[in-house]
């Protein structure tokens, strides 16, 4: 029961990773998206209003030119009597847009508007203002140019941006949420079906255990028996044990304090442990240790060193050596085996891979070192060629002297 109740906890970590990894992929294409859609929205829109305010302001200037037009036809006499030009230019309507009136010397007669920098196009933009120029070649009433200048384009494009960041805003939330809800139905079945398969592994590494504890208290109890079929079972079911005691340190995944330890003892501990298995395959095996104190916990500690010497006894041969030093801090565990492939060495950490299928195993040891490793900050590096051999060398963290 414990251990499924912390598998639970297990998943919903493993959950929530894959569902944060489906949203940062999901919600980053629906930003793309949205992104490009609001770019093209807004360009859209601001080409048309462009394109609406030419025409208004163009209309506009044709009706002031008209009325230019209307005025100077009048009885030319009376103009000249008691007509004034800029009075009736400041008069003039216009609408919303400010107006300027220039002769052909490109000087103003009245105007609103202050320096014109062009007067060789009908429509231009500077700085975010709108100009229309229209030209009245028979100059009525001394009326070369007539220029109108819109101050609100800039303004409506600002509050059209805003109003365009908003919406893409909103359906990004939106989207968001739709997201998060698809992931967590999505990964519902993959979780029920994890959780079914960690049952029963669990439910049946429980049942290993009597068989495992039984074989070995029997071993110990027979008498009488030839001693090299002894040893063999022995070392079967020891390597069952630990095979078993790694199955169950990653279903448990437990948090246990940690104590000072001393290293060298914890490898002869489990080196002596091991002897069976490795007098089973005839390796050599040599230690040259020294004392070297760790703070780990000790079943994380017992776990890094099975694992490390389980790997080096399957993946060497009969008569083979495995050579283990622990000085300065610095562990290495090197074999004389088969080796691995430089292709096969990112890998061969990764859970339920097996560098060699005839060589058995779950393919879980070296996920759980690297596990350890790394809840412990020891730097871990391997070196390995085909043929020559594996070195695992793991670095550990000198303690403070206090």
């Amino acid at each position: 029961m414990t251990i499924l109740k912390e598998r639970v906890i297990v998943l919903t970590s493993y959950e929530r990773k894959s569902l944060f990894r489906f949203l940062t992929l999901y919600l980053s294409s629906v930003f793309v998206l949205l992104a490009i859609i609001g770019y093209l929205f807004f360009e859209n829109n601001r080409a048309s209003m462009k394109s609406a305010m030419k025409f208004e302001m163009m209309y506009q200037a044709r009706m002031l030119s008209s009325k230019i037009i209307m005025k100077s036809m009048q009885n030319k006499e009376a103009l000249l009597k008691d007509f004034n030009k800029e009075h009736f230019l400041k008069n003039l309507k216009h609408c919303r847009f400010q107006a300027g009136y220039y002769t052909k010397d490109k000087k103003p007669l009245y105007t609103e508007i202050g320096n014109v920098s062009r007067f060789d196009t009908d429509f231009f933009i500077k700085d975010m203002k709108c100009y229309t120029v229209t030209e009245d070649k028979s100059e009525h009433l001394g009326v070369r140019y007539i220029v109108l200048k819109e101050n609100e384009l800039a303004g409506i494009l600002h509050k059209l941006r805003i109003k365009i960041i908003g919406y893409l805003v909103l359906s990004f939330i939106l989207m968001g949420v739709v997201g998060y809800f698809l992931g967590r139905l999505f990964l519902r079945p993959v979780r029920e079906q994890i959780e079914s398969l960690d049952k029963f592994i669990s439910d049946t590494t429980h049942e290993l255990n009597t068989p495992i504890s039984a074989i070995l208290m029997t071993i110990q109890s027979l008498k009488g028996l030839e001693e090299k079929k002894l040893k063999r079972l022995e070392a079967s079911a020891k390597r069952l044990s630990v095979m078993y005691s790694s199955l169950t340190y990653r279903l448990e995944g437990k948090v246990e304090s940690s104590e000072l330890l001393d290293l060298e003892k914890i490898i002869h501990e489990r080196v002596e442990y091991m002897k069976e298995l490795i007098d089973s395959k005839r390796i050599c095996i040599q230690l040259e240790l020294e004392s070297t104190k760790i703070w780990m916990n000790r079943r994380s500690a017992y776990r890094l060193i099975d694992n490390l010497l389980s790997n080096a006894i399957k993946y060497s041969d009969v008569g083979d050596s495995i050579f283990i030093t622990l000085k300065e801090s610095v562990l290495q565990v090197k074999d004389t085996g088969i080796g691995i492939d430089r292709e096969m060495q990112e890998d061969i950490f990764k859970r339920y891979h097996r560098a060699n299928e005839e060589r058995g195993g779950f393919g879980i040891g070296l996920n759980i070192v690297l596990s350890i490793c790394k809840e412990y900050k020891i730097k871990l590096d391997l070196e390995s060629k085909k043929g020559e051999g594996s070195t695992f060398t793991l670095v550990f963290s000198k303690l403070k002297n206090k």
